[in-house]
C-alpha cells in the first residue's frame, strides 16, 4: 500500500519522536504512469529500516533482497540474521551489484516497465470491452489488477474463478483476500502472459460472468 502524502507526514512525525518504521518497498519498482515516491527513509534514515527484493525484478530463485537499517541497530540486526539461517550465497549478491554498477540493472527495469505496461495496457482494455461493469483497481503499479463487480450481476467470485481454472484461466477470487465485507470480484496478473493472450482470458471471464 502506497500511503498518501498526509499519512506519509503523519508516519514520519511520528518516527520523529522515537518510533521505528519498517518500510517494506517490495515491488516499487513495477510503476507505470508516475514515478515512485521517495522511499521514506531517504527522509528519516535515523527512524527507518528499509527492506527489498529483487524477485519480482530478476528472479525469486535468486534469494536475494536487503535490509538497510539505522546504524545503532546494524549489530543487532547482524547478531540476529546469524541466529535465523546459515546465511546468503555470496554469488548472486556479486551478480548484483555488478548489474548495479555497470547500469545493466536499471536497462533490465526499463525493459520491463515497457513491457509490463503494454501487457496491463492489454489487460485494461480487455476488461473495458468483455467486463464493462466491472471496477479496476490499482491500475498505476504492480503486476497485477484488482476489479470488483457489481452486486446486482449476483456474481460469486469463488465460482467464477473456479470456472474460469477449469478452462484453463487462472485468477484469485478477491473474497480470498478480503477481511471486511466487499463487492465479488478478482485479482488477476498479467507480468507472465503476453497482450493476445491476456485478452483471450479476459474475454473468457466476460463470457463466465454474462452466463451467470
Amino acid at each position: 500500500v502506497v500511503l498518501g502524502g498526509d499519512r506519509r507526514r503523519e508516519l514520519l512525525g511520528w518516527a520523529s519522536e522515537g518510533g521505528l518504521v519498517i518500510e517494506d518497498d517490495y515491488d516499487a519498482e513495477h510503476r507505470y504512469d508516475r514515478p515512485p515516491l521517495p522511499a521514506l527513509r531517504a527522509t528519516l534514515s535515523g527512524q527507518v529500516c528499509y527492506a527489498g527484493s529483487i524477485s519480482k525484478l530478476l528472479a525469486p530463485a535468486l534469494r536475494t533482497g536487503w535490509l538497510l537499517v539505522p546504524p545503532h541497530l546494524c549489530d543487532a540486526v547482524l547478531e540476529a540474521k546469524r541466529f535465523a539461517d546459515l546465511g546468503n550465497p555470496v554469488l548472486p549478491q556479486l551478480v548484483l551489484a555488478r548489474l548495479m554498477e555497470s547500469g545493466e540493472l536499471d536497462r533490465h527495469l526499463r525493459l520491463l516497465r515497457r513491457r509490463h505496461r503494454r501487457r496491463r495496457d492489454a489487460m485494461i482494455a480487455a476488461i473495458r470491452t468483455h467486463l464493462p461493469a466491472a471496477t479496476v483497481h490499482g491500475a498505476a503499479a504492480g503486476l497485477h489488477l484488482m476489479l470488483t463487480l457489481p452486486e446486482e450481476l449476483g456474481c460469486r467470485d469463488t465460482e467464477l474463478a473456479t470456472a474460469a481454472l477449469a478452462l484453463g484461466v487462472k485468477a484469485q477470487p478477491l473474497s480470498w483476500h478480503a477481511r471486511l465485507p466487499y463487492p465479488p470480484g478478482l485479482v488477476l496478473g498479467y507480468a507472465a502472459g503476453s497482450p493476445a493472450d491476456i485478452t483471450e482470458g479476459i474475454a473468457l471471464l466476460g463470457r463466465l460472468v454474462r452466463r451467470g
